[in-house]
């Protein structure tokens, strides 16, 4: 952790409120000379006594401009004085605290049309905003980019609040207004249904905003929308010509450019360009977990080896990088770090960028033909260094060097094994070891679908650690869901999106591997999201449970952010457990979250993927497999393999080992379930009304194709 303030004995000289914090982000501020506080009664006690507002100051520890404004700004002394002096000035980490980052963020971008991170909200003393914005540069930089300094918003806001307090709180007053229309729109009282065409027409919406040479959506700066590219899936299914090649062209791109770790795998956060080529470097564990699904889901329909690749490389990264020895993954790597072990200041992306010396230096005499694979130059592509991408097919390699395509693929191989040793040598970027619920859930569904995909047992040992980790670490002796962890410490309660993940990801995880410890804890969960997080005048759910602490509204998303909305995740589980249990409470409250959101869906649909994914799962034919079987025997695993190497959105599994009592209460799908002559067997129903029994692979193949 860079300290930029010691005493001539290399101590700290500024110690503030956030020291004893268990998030790495706010330790990462504790030795600022601004007198930070944690969020919590104490801080906006201290400002109501002391009549002064607050600064609200959220941000997470791989975001580059947070880094950027606290080594400018919050690390000054002259200009943390004046914060301390005029503020009572709260740090948040939108990462373990997302309700209050929600608020705020909706807040601002009411206020000035955009968000992002960092974000600092001025607040009077109750925690009411009134002013906010991102990124604000110090007196050296704001006429560079044409943006009042800092200190000049300091002082500004601080004069308004002590001279114009009737504006003031006008503006507060009408922000909070905004706030209680976004988070109470409710749904209709009955749901009508959604038109049969949604799917298609959302495609046919997005179509115009693709772009034709290097996929995605819109320019620069470019993010990947895995929620999005996921709903092209379901479109192809569907029958829609475009779906398919625009989520193709895009995989493809991606995979291809720089935003893609073309050495250690995995996927940086987004790209500053629309090439994918120059990301902003910071590595988030959402990211990596949906992608990885969505490229082995893209694999289960047009079994082309690239898209097993990139899901099995970064599956491999979060194992070998970002896996706690005790099964929970790790949510961020940052952006930046240290060129070297001697150097001061960390630089955005010196861990991953390469000149031509250094290839030589590792390679000798097979340095040349790797930089023209790798598009490696003299004068580079990002800030005189070179960050590694693939602009060339093998056979334009082929033809500019003469080189054979054997030749090329030896030494893409042995060249990116030895840069990746020697890049291991490197100061590594900040890893954010706090490890999130919600984030995990998502990890646990692309492993479960890995594994049936690849058809990699290895996957299914790795879903499990970590859902034992979760189970065991990220709850507490009630059966409350925690939001995060961290050294053995429990972070907040879980928000609607951590019970909505960590239960869709056992729910993938019982399909895969059979253990109905799964199924009853995805059910558990499920029960408890809804006695926790529904509202019944809402005709939706909450982002915060209905005993959390009082914000200033309560927090509720719809529409998919870089993660999908918990009221999306939650909308298709309550359509999947309809289909496993028979409870049309269940399926109910699904269409009315989804009735209440058509509208959006139908005008937005960028921002509603995963809300429209559930939309199709509503209004498709769902398949009930059960399987009844030893999880351990060849017999069932190929029944298994069959059910879940194909992609199929539409179908829902539960499991049955012979002898298992307890497990058909859960579900009435497995009651009245054996295995046929003691060999596994599979039932296919719709409706709970079955076909005969299928005890080879041939005849549940057949009633699947059906």
């Amino acid at each position: 952790m860079h300290i930029r303030h010691r005493d001539e004995h290399g101590n700290p000289i500024y110690t503030n409120h956030l020291i004893d914090s268990a998030s790495p982000y706010l330790v990462q501020h504790a030795h600022n000379p601004v007198d930070w506080h944690e969020w919590g009664d104490a801080a906006l006690t201290k400002a109501q006594s002391l009549d002064k507002p607050i600064l609200i100051s959220i941000g997470y520890a791989a975001c580059h401009w947070c880094h950027v404004m606290a080594h400018e700004s919050f690390e000054d002394e002259p200009t943390a004085a004046l914060q301390n002096e005029l503020f009572i000035n709260i740090k948040v980490d939108r990462e373990e605290r997302p309700d209050i980052d929600s608020v705020y963020m909706s807040a601002v971008q009411a206020m000035t049309g955009q968000g992002g991170w960092p974000l600092n909200v001025f607040c009077t003393p109750d925690g009411t905003p009134f002013y906010g914005g991102t990124y604000f540069p110090p007196d050296a930089k704001a006429a560079r980019y044409r943006m009042p300094s800092w200190k000049q918003v300091l002082r500004s806001v601080a004069e308004a609040y002590r001279t114009r307090r009737a504006d003031v709180a006008a503006t507060g007053q009408q922000l909070l207004e905004h706030l209680g229309k976004l988070s109470a729109a409710s749904a209709p009282a009955a749901a009508a249904p959604l038109p049969s065409d949604l799917v298609h027409t959302a495609v046919d919406t997005l179509e115009p905003g693709f772009d034709p040479v290097e996929g995605g959506f819109g320019g620069a700066p470019k993010f990947p929308q895995p929620m999005t590219l996921e709903l092209l899936l379901r479109a192809h299914l569907r029958g829609h010509a475009d779906a398919l090649p625009m989520l193709e062209l895009t995989l493809r791109k991606m995979a291809r450019g720089g935003m893609y770790d073309q050495l250690g795998g995995g996927f940086h956060r987004y790209s500053v360009d629309a090439h994918w080529l120059v990301p902003h470097f910071e590595k988030m564990l959402y990211d990596n977990a949906l992608l990885a699904r969505l490229y082995a889901e893209a694999y289960q329909v047009t079994q082309l080896p690239l898209y097993r690749t990139i899901a099995e490389e970064t599956l491999a990264y979060l194992s070998r990088e970002m896996l706690h020895p005790e099964g929970g993954f790790y949510s961020t790597q940052d952006a930046d770090s240290l060129p070297h072990p001697q150097a001061e200041h960390a630089e955005e992306g010196a861990f991953f960028v390469w000149t031509p010396d250094e290839v030589r230096e590792l390679l000798g005499a097979d340095a040349a033909l790797f930089c023209q694979i790798f598009d490696v130059t003299k004068s580079g592509n990002f800030e005189g260094s070179n960050i590694l991408n693939l602009p060339r097919e093998v056979a334009e390699v082929a033809r500019v060097t003469g080189a054979t395509a054997e030749r090329i693929e030896q030494v893409f191989a042995a060249g990116r094994a030895k840069l990746l040793a020697a890049r291991a040598r490197r100061p590594k970027p900040f890893r954010d070891e706090k490890i999130i619920a919600a984030w995990n859930g998502m990890a646990l569904r692309a492993l479960a679908v890995a594994a049936s995909a690849f058809e990699n047992q290895q996957y299914i040992a790795v879903a499990q650690g970590c859902a034992d980790f979760i189970l065991t670490h990220l709850r507490r002796p009630d059966g409350r869901l925690l939001r995060s962890w961290k050294d053995g410490r429990p972070g907040p309660l879980g928000f609607l999106e951590d019970y909505a993940l960590v239960a869709d990801g056992l729910l993938a995880l019982h399909a895969a591997d059979g253990d109905p410890r799964w199924l009853r804890e995805c059910l558990a969960l499920a029960d408890a999201m809804v006695e926790l997080f529904w509202d019944e005048s809402l005709g939706g759910f909450y982002d915060t449970a209905a005993d959390h602490e009082a914000l200033i509204t309560r927090p509720r998303d719809v529409g998919d952010n870089a993660t999908p909305s918990g009221n999306s995740v939650a909308a298709e589980l309550l359509l999947r457990l309809a289909a496993l249990t028979g409870d049309d409470a269940y399926r109910e409250r699904a269409e009315r979250v989804l009735a209440g959101a058509a509208p959006l869906m139908a005008r937005f649909p960028a921002g509603f993927g995963r809300m429209l994914c559930a939309a199709d799962l509503l209004t498709s034919s769902v398949t009930e497999l059960a399987i009844v079987g030893d999880p351990q025997a060849a017999d069932t695993a190929a029944l298994v393999d069959v059910a879940l190497r194909p992609y199929r959105p539409h179908i829902v599994i539960a499991r049955l080992s012979p002898g298992d009592g307890e497990t058909p209460a859960l579900t009435p799908l497995l009651q009245g379930r054996e295995a046929v002559g003691g060999r596994a067997t599979a039932y296919v129903c719709q409706g709970f009304v079955c076909r005969l029994p299928a005890s080879t692979t041939e005849e549940l193949a057949a009633q699947l194709a059906e």
